[in-house]
């Protein structure tokens, strides 16, 4: 087995892990994130009814495949790639119309306008300043403030989409939301099915059992078939959109009347690269939007998997071939818009791979194989319960919380304000790039007015002379930032 990690280019034993711990990481990684392979079609085109769902699916694989290989061969790295959440819902509103545009755009259209985001991001991996690209030259200009809050936050957004997707925190039309009535069986049986799978997963953990997570994603969907969540019907094929005859969708994805594939093609042909009346100023304010949440939606979530871990990053928590890693991100983005779907980017799922002890590209290369095989037999994969994986993701949670919050400087009040705020505003804007934005601004903007109050109290008293604590790139960013709050992408 050992030798079988060496040929294909990964080391396990010189990354302290072996190839069984790499597998059962890699099988544990895509059964966190597997639901983006219905999820994704529904979030663009509204459901099973739409003809583009199916080539939809497809091409959600297709992108994670490619997205995934590339983090395994390029950049070695335990991390999978899928079409991005948040990303997907602004590509749905694009094509739905529902985006507040003069007009709705067409498939093709949106997917081009994904391209170009991607394009952009390859050049910014491509181009080098002083030996070190842009994307890295902005990693090391964020403040280590900001940066030490990254993991925390994400660690939390991971959990609260654990939460939600077990129903265990619902909506409230009087506090936003609140925790499921637990006195209803019919309303708490999968959030107590998520507590199940989440206590035997700390059990088992705490007594050093290998595969903790994965075998308690798989107790979770057995426990479930009593509970009447696990659904068996889904393997007989007896639920729309999800059938065995893979062949009929694979050639209706490259041959049939409605292919995403054909419609993005179909924007060379006389649809143009937006619908008439949608302004060249808010198709780039649309671009630039794609930009910015692909980026620090990335940066934030590989920093969040890999923080902490020195097999993975460095005393800095600057993950491994992070340049590399950025190239991956863009190229699958640029492949995954002309096969039919949204931005590909680094799934903060990647968490529950890494925790299983995944850390070589042999994670990601089994993640990536289990994806293809989700092509031919998705019924297999769509019978776990979201209740099961959404345990993994809540003890995901606890365990970036557990390794990093000791990080944080909450001695010094500007820093820790500006940690908070991107902690909690990730969560509660449901945004890791908000999150990021918010906090990053902040810190930007009471660095600055303390340093001039700084300087005034200096010129009076001839004391403690300010120090300048803040990097240019920093400053670039928070404008961006700026641009991207409070500038309207429907301006005309």
């Amino acid at each position: 087995m050992k030798k079988f990690g060496k040929l294909l280019g990964f080391d396990p034993v010189a990354k302290q892990t072996s190839v069984r711990t790499e597998l059962i990481a890699g099988v544990v990684t895509f059964l966190a994130m597997a639901y983006i392979l219905t999820v994704n079609p529904n979030q663009i085109f509204g459901g099973v009814d739409s003809p583009y769902w199916s080539s939809a699916f497809i091409a959600t694989a297709l992108g994670a495949i490619i997205g995934t290989l590339l983090m395994a061969f390029l950049a070695k790295m335990p991390l999978a790639q899928a079409s991005g959440m948040g990303l997907n819902s602004m590509v749905g509103g694009l094509i739905g119309g529902w985006a507040g545009y003069a007009a709705a755009f067409t498939p093709g259209q949106a997917f081009f306008l994904v391209l170009i985001s991607g394009v952009c991001f390859l050049l910014l991996s491509l181009i080098k300043i002083k030996g070190k690209t842009f994307r890295e030259l902005v990693f090391d200009g964020m403040p280590v403030a900001v940066r030490g809050a990254i993991s925390v936050g994400i660690g939390l957004f991971i959990a609260y989409i654990g939460f939600q997707n077990a129903g265990i925190i619902v909506a409230n039309p009087y506090t936003q939301i609140e925790l499921v009535n637990l006195t209803s069986w019919d309303t708490a049986k999968t959030a107590i099915l998520a507590f199940i799978g989440l206590f035997l997963i700390a059990i088992l953990d705490k007594l050093h059992v290998k595969g903790a997570v994965i075998l308690g994603i798989l107790g979770a969907t057995v426990i479930g078939i009593p509970f009447g969540i696990t659904n068996l019907s889904v393997l007989a094929g007896d639920v729309p959109g999800i059938s065995w005859k893979f062949w009929e969708n694979i050639g209706n994805f490259f041959t049939g009347e409605f292919t995403v594939f054909g419609s993005f093609v179909d924007v060379f042909t006389g649809d143009g690269v937006a619908p008439a009346g949608v302004s060249v100023f808010s198709v780039i304010m649309i671009v630039i939007t794609f930009c910015m949440i692909d980026m620090f939606d990335t940066m934030g979530t590989i920093v969040g998997c890999c923080a902490g871990n020195r097999v993975l990053s460095d005393e800095n928590d600057k993950p491994h071939n992070y340049g590399k890693i950025m190239m991956s991100d863009a190229i699958a983005t640029c492949s995954g818009a002309m096969l039919g779907t949204s931005t590909v980017t680094t799934f903060v799922e990647s968490g529950a791979g890494v925790s299983a002890g995944g850390r070589t590209g042999l994670t990601a290369l089994t993640t990536a194989g289990l994806f293809f095989a989700a092509i031919f037999a998705m019924p297999l994969f769509a019978v776990i319960p979201s209740a099961a994986t959404a345990a993994a993701l809540i003890y995901v949670g606890v365990l970036m919380m557990k390794g990093n919050i000791k990080n944080i400087d909450f001695g010094n009040a500007i820093k820790a304000t500006s940690a908070f705020l991107t902690i909690v505003v990730m969560v509660l804007a449901y945004s890791i790039t908000k999150g990021i934005g918010v906090g990053l601004v902040s810190y930007t903007l009471m660095t600055v007015v303390a340093y001039l109050f700084g300087l005034i109290k200096y010129a009076i008293t001839k004391k403690e002379k300010p120090t300048w604590d803040l990097s240019v790139v920093a400053i670039i960013v928070s404008l961006l930032f700026c641009v991207y709050f409070f500038v309207p992408t429907t301006l005309f």
